[in-house]
């Protein structure tokens, strides 16, 4: 990831790409459809609610990365794109409707030569954050994002203080939401950024995972020849958060803890979300806010 051509000046050329992963997370609710689909409010789920987080820390473009094979069910939930809450609700210019900005949902498949090996829920975050930058880098060299921000499905607060915390966000230091002093390290589903060099790290650490073979210890080559066990293969697909997002710099950092927060990461935590006063107070945005839509093709007016 080579970003050293574009220079930060200021917020108005700095480039916040939203990563949504919920491709390699296995849960317990076992249910017909993706885990990332259970409503946390009426007419509202879990995928849903990780994407108004990213519109509302002021991501410039959102990427879902999710296999193939449930992406139709998810993106027909989800749609194209979704308004920018900070533009939205904005009603002091003379033609507020006309100050509305769109955020594009992209939508990124697991490469198929990492399923079954590699793809844990964080190396969904990496692999989002990559394929981020090279479809950007073909485009522009200011389109490339200088943060990504991660938001998990499986992890609820209330987003709208973040609105007020953008020019925090989306600066070189990078950002953490802490609850009771636990961040993503401790395999909370806490909200962050990370950049370049932060990218490396993870995967760096995910690579740290077994193959398939391992080197004989007595070779002088130390070519991997010996097949290992069948459980011992591919021990990366099984790594959780803190085995990737370790040794966070969290004194440089910008820390913020909201006043409630949830892991629904399993039907136990799941039960007690739905007890708590954040459970009776999240909502889903109105209809002008978020909905299904999709951007007309091409040269093709609305209606044809």
């Amino acid at each position: 990831m080579n970003e050293e051509s574009k220079v930060f000046h200021s917020q108005a050329n700095f480039h916040l790409t939203g990563i949504i992963p919920i491709a390699g997370q296995s849960l317990d609710f076992e249910m017909p459809y993706p885990d990332c689909m259970l409503p946390v409010a009426s007419n509202y789920t879990l995928l849903e609610a990780a994407v108004v987080e990213c519109a509302f820390a002021g991501c410039d473009t959102i990427w879902i990365v999710c296999n193939d094979d449930i992406e139709p069910i998810v993106r027909y939930r989800v749609g194209d794109y979704i308004q920018d809450p900070l533009y939205f609700y904005n009603t002091l210019g003379p033609k507020p409707s006309s100050l509305k900005r769109r955020i594009p949902i992209f939508w990124a498949p697991v490469h198929p030569k990492d399923r079954d090996r590699r793809d844990c829920l964080s190396w969904s975050v990496i692999y989002g954050a990559l394929t981020a930058f090279k479809v950007a880098a073909r485009l522009s060299t200011w389109m490339i994002p200088d943060k990504y921000y991660v938001s998990f499905p499986y992890g609820i607060f209330d987003p709208r203080f973040l609105d007020k915390k953008r020019k925090l966000i989306k600066t070189q230091k990078n950002f953490y939401v802490s609850y009771h002093g636990k961040t993503v390290q401790d395999n909370q589903y806490t909200s962050f950024t990370f950049g370049k060099e932060e990218f490396v790290q993870y995967r760096r650490n995910v690579r740290k995972g077994t193959g398939k073979y391992r080197s004989v210890p007595d070779s002088t080559k130390r070519i991997p020849v010996e097949p290992l066990p069948i459980e011992e293969r591919w021990s990366a697909r099984n790594f959780e958060l803190k085995d990737v997002f370790q040794d966070l710099d969290l004194e440089n950092a910008t820390i913020h803890e909201p006043r409630q927060f949830s892991n629904v990461s399993s039907w136990e935590q799941y039960r007690d979300f739905m007890k708590t006063e954040l459970a009776h107070t999240i909502k889903r945005p109105t209809k002008d806010l978020f909905k299904y839509s999709e951007f007309n093709r091409i040269a093709t007016d609305i209606g044809e």
